[in-house]
């Protein structure tokens, strides 16, 4: 005996209900048959179709047969269709048989030419009589009348390509008579196939957003890596210098030790020293006393003359435990090491923060956009470059029209491109230029007026002016302190966050954010070149590709 099929598990993954539609009722099948060519139909709604027409072909590939094909009903392909079937019926809502009366029974076919639906004891004259075996059945459905023109009572045939509308056979000869007018299972098949390509699409589309979630996520992770490398390298770097700082101090320490040593030996030697002569005079004295008390006044005479004299000593006025030039060494030494220990923060400091400026850029250049100029907001006197990717000042008022998109007061020009959502990112050059504005603006933004450059008008930007001098117009403007002249200028903005934020990328380096801001209209990339000042500003602003920190 055969083992029956098992539907619950693989079948329901390989096959979707669209694929066990019949192309005619367009319904799952019932008793499908199989033609020659390899497409399957109802076998009740292929037989009304070849019965109703001059030449037996497929209705979908139009294959003709030159003898009516005996059909045999797909035993597998019905079990598997029976099963979506049982399936579907659960979330269906029932139909019921419109001619029982009483209790009205299930209902099992509708028929498009009579317009009405059977149970399985009121279908049998469409299954015995010749008359009504002609008529096209469908599966039971509650909204007959959409199969049907009201206008004919015919069911709908024919589809009319000029009208985009199902019409039965009449409909062609009145209505619609002299348009384009083809089977209706042949416009099925077309939408089916449309469907397909679309279904493929959307998978596809479902299958790159799949692959951004995992490159994000890949993204985090690496990030997440490299932070934690970050922070083990700068507790390495910090331990180093405490360790340094510790040994310095030990030195020093040292260093003080064995000064003292120095001083309390010289002391000990200097003591010594006095303490042998003051024995020596207090000898001297002694001597001297027992001659001064002796009576006999003619050996006082006699006396050997160096004994009347002090003896030689040391001159200990200039003699003393001079400190000073140790301790002016042990100062020239702390300073030293404060000195080196300064530069050493100092450096590792801006090391670090450099490290953490390269990884932020590395991270916010993946969001790099391709920006080109918009001549129709440009500024009369703005001379901009074929490719839209320069611009400079060209002192010569130019004829164009003034509409409502074009700076008309000031030497402005906006980017063609406009965000309101994520995040962005794109680099200019601004080398050999003494003036200029960038950022980002609102849409809104004064285009005829005079304006303030500040958040509150729409400005998010950073200028230069006299060369050297830039600032954030953060209303009023705070002066930014910059050591190297900017040469190209990375702008960064993350719209939901609120966060505006301007890159000094080729020393990276953070120049300036504007923090917490609420965007509520498109931004667009800002320029501004400013005026030529007789030639002395006249390189122009470049809008460079972006090329991703290694």
């Amino acid at each position: 005996m055969d083992k029956p099929l098992d539907f619950t598990h693989d079948s329901s993954n390989i096959l979707s209900e669209d694929q066990l539609q019949c192309s005619i009722c367009l319904d799952v099948f019932t008793d499908p048959v199989t033609t020659s060519c390899g497409h399957n139909f109802c076998r009740s709604c292929l037989t009304q179709h070849w019965d109703k027409s001059p030449q037996c072909h497929c209705p979908l590939c139009k294959e003709k047969f030159t003898k009516r094909p005996e059909l045999k009903i797909n035993t597998t392909l019905r079990e598997v269709a029976d099963h979506f079937r049982k399936k579907g019926e659960v979330d269906k809502p029932e139909v019921l048989c419109d001619v029982c009366t009483g209790e009205k029974q299930k209902a099992l076919r509708s028929c498009l030419d009579c317009g009405v639906t059977f149970c399985e004891s009121h279908l049998e004259p469409h299954i015995n009589v010749p008359k009504y075996k002609k008529h096209k059945l469908i599966n039971p459905v509650k909204n007959l009348e959409d199969y049907i023109c009201q206008k004919h009572e015919k069911p709908f045939e024919r589809f009319c390509i000029d009208d985009q509308i199902c019409v039965c056979q009449f409909c062609t000869l009145d209505d619609h008579k002299n348009h384009n007018i083809i089977p209706i299972e042949e416009e099925i098949n077309k939408k089916k196939i449309q469907l397909g390509q679309t279904q493929t699409e959307v998978q596809q589309m479902i299958q790159d957003r799949l692959k951004n979630i995992k490159e994000i996520n890949h993204s985090v992770e690496l990030s997440k890596k490299n932070t934690e490398k970050e922070k083990s390298d700068s507790i390495k770097t910090f331990t180093d210098l405490i360790h340094s700082i510790e040994k310095s101090q030990t030195e020093m320490l040292k260093m003080m030790e064995e000064k003292q040593k120095v001083v309390e030996n010289q002391a000990e030697r200097f003591i010594k020293d006095l303490q042998q002569e003051i024995t020596e005079l207090q000898r001297r004295e002694t001597e001297l006393e027992k001659i001064l008390n002796t009576e006999e006044h003619l050996h006082l005479l006699q006396v050997n003359p160096t004994i009347c004299s002090p003896p030689t000593t040391k001159n200990w006025t200039d003699i003393s435990i001079n400190t000073d030039p140790d301790v002016e060494t042990l100062r020239t030494s702390l300073s030293q090491l404060q000195k080196t220990l300064n530069e050493k923060l100092s450096k590792t400091l801006n090391e670090m923060l450099r490290e953490t400026v390269s990884t932020e850029l590395k991270r916010i250049q993946q969001y790099a956009v391709d920006v080109t100029l918009d001549p129709d907001t440009a500024y009369p006197k703005l001379v901009l470059s074929d490719d839209g990717k320069q611009v400079k000042h060209g002192n010569t008022n130019q004829n164009l029209p003034d509409t409502q998109k074009r700076f008309t007061r000031y030497s402005f020009i906006l980017g063609k491109q406009s965000f309101s959502s994520g995040r962005f990112y794109y680099e200019v050059q601004v080398s050999g230029t003494t003036e200029w504005n960038l950022g980002v603006v609102r849409e809104s933004v004064n285009r005829k007026d005079e304006i303030i450059l500040r958040p509150q008008d729409g400005f998010w930007i950073v200028i230069l002016r006299n060369r050297d001098e830039y600032k954030a117009c953060a209303g009023p403007p705070i002066l930014l302190s910059l050591k190297e002249k900017l040469q190209k200028v990375g702008v960064f903005v993350d719209y939901e966050e609120g966060l505006v934020s301007f890159y000094d990328v080729e020393n990276r380096v953070h120049i300036y954010s504007y923090t917490g801001q609420m965007f509520t209209e498109k931004l667009y990339p800002y320029f501004c070149p400013c005026l030529n000042d007789g030639g002395r500003n006249s390189a122009p602003l470049i809008i460079t590709p972006v090329i991703k920190t290694e």
